[in-house]
């Protein structure tokens, strides 16, 4: 894609038009806030439990943190968009793609004992069985540097299931801080643990699994037997009181507007490049966005 080609793209991109009349039951609106989105409550008698989960195997799995309405509604955007060949994480123009991450934020502050920053770091995942696509290779997304010295979070990513997720559509995969032998050390480049450790976690729509920026995880490739597809998101939480490992952090009662929301998926893709195979003609959108 020349840079001619590009722009003509990112211009039919950044007309609003063009995303309501593509996915016409989801808004676009510059007022969205936090006071749209009803916040998940853990449990008070899951705190103690939660917390224990979290500290040993450097995640935890929630359930249905989503109704399955709003999932069914995300899941067919994503879907949308990856039929005609737009990359799915410019879902995130839409008002409700962000509503999971304003109603983890109770959860966040039982999760880092303070409030937390929502940084810009986001994306959404369509993986086809049929195209035989797949998630993310083994990464931590930070590593050990996103604990503290008592390896409590400093940072935690946030991926939500909106369709089911199973091993044979490419459900997540990690290697649970206590089984892992170089988790929170300054050597967690390398990857010595038994394949027996591995953890599959099969995931029910809505469902969130949280885990802290050190540990070791992935996203499986999908199988031609799959029934479905793979449809998820993610966002990444930092503990407010830390410098954030991304600017600028989303302001704390509203989202950004849409204009900004482009801007914000071009970093995405340009971001996470080290993850996945960037085709030249995206990458030429993303720097244009």
């Amino acid at each position: 894609m020349s840079d001619a080609a590009a722009s003509k793209l990112s211009s039919m991109f950044a007309a609003r038009s063009f995303w309501t009349q593509l996915v016409p039951d989801l808004s676009i609106r510059d007022d969205y806030s936090f006071d749209d989105a009803a916040p998940w409550h853990l449990p008070v008698s899951d705190e103690q439990a939660f917390q224990m989960q979290l500290d040993r195997d450097g995640y935890v799995q929630l359930p249905r943190v989503l109704e399955p309405a709003l999932s069914a509604r995300l899941a067919a955007a994503a879907a949308k968009l990856a039929s005609i060949g737009v990359p799915p994480v410019f879902c995130m123009v839409y008002d409700d793609f962000w509503t999971p991450a304003f109603r983890l934020r109770k959860v966040m502050k039982a999760a880092f004992g303070a409030e937390a920053a929502l940084l810009p770091a986001l994306w959404v995942w369509h993986i086809d069985p049929v195209k035989s696509e797949s998630g993310w290779k083994p990464h931590r997304e930070v590593g050990y540097e996103a604990l503290f010295p008592d390896r409590r979070p400093r940072a935690l990513s946030a991926w939500i299931a909106l369709t089911q997720a199973t091993p044979l559509n490419g459900c997540m995969y990690v290697v649970p801080a206590d089984r892992d032998p170089t988790y929170g050390t300054a050597n967690d480049i390398k990857h010595e643990f038994a394949l027996g450790d591995i953890r599959a976690l099969p995931a029910e729509p809505g469902d969130v699994l949280l885990w802290n920026q050190a540990l070791l995880h992935w996203g499986a490739h999908a199988s031609e037997r799959a029934a479905s597809p793979r449809v998820s998101m993610s966002f990444e939480f930092m503990h407010a009181g830390e410098e954030p490992y991304y600017r600028p952090v989303v302001e704390p009662r509203t989202i950004q507007r849409f204009e900004d929301r482009l801007k914000l998926i071009g970093r995405q893709i340009l971001r996470y490049r080290h993850l996945y195979e960037l085709p030249p003609q995206l990458e030429a959108l993303a720097r244009a966005l």
